[in-house]
């Protein structure tokens, strides 16, 4: 788990809604595009599914410099009769490579502007 912290975060929630619902609510293009629009989405399909327990998206964002990254919806039943839900979201190595080398050095000369 120590990759996940170094290039994106991992969240829990626990939810009073059944495992089904909460399956459908992230399954279901239609109902996942109430919380997670198909804008954000860099391919409308899912990379992976495990029917009931686990998929995950490529996501891309909409403005430069336009990082990619993954996000993986994870559910287990609670002993409440609820669902936890877990949320993975990672950059791709390549976005992730890409962004450290931005962020500690822009390698870009330095343009003074006329005021």
């Amino acid at each position: 788990m120590n990759e996940v912290q170094e290039t994106g975060f991992e969240q829990t929630y626990e939810l009073d809604a059944p495992p089904e619902k909460v399956w459908r609510a992230i399954s279901i293009a239609e109902f996942r595009e109430k919380w997670l629009p198909k804008e954000a989405l860099a391919e409308p399909q899912s990379l992976s599914e495990t029917p009931g327990r686990e998929i995950r998206y490529r996501l891309r964002d909409d403005a430069p410099p336009y990082l990619e990254s993954t996000v993986t919806f994870a559910i287990t039943p609670n002993a409440s009769g609820g669902t936890s839900l877990r949320i993975i979201h990672e950059l791709t190595g390549a976005t992730f490579e890409r962004l450290a080398k931005t962020v500690a050095n822009s390698n870009s000369p330095m343009l003074m502007l006329a005021a």
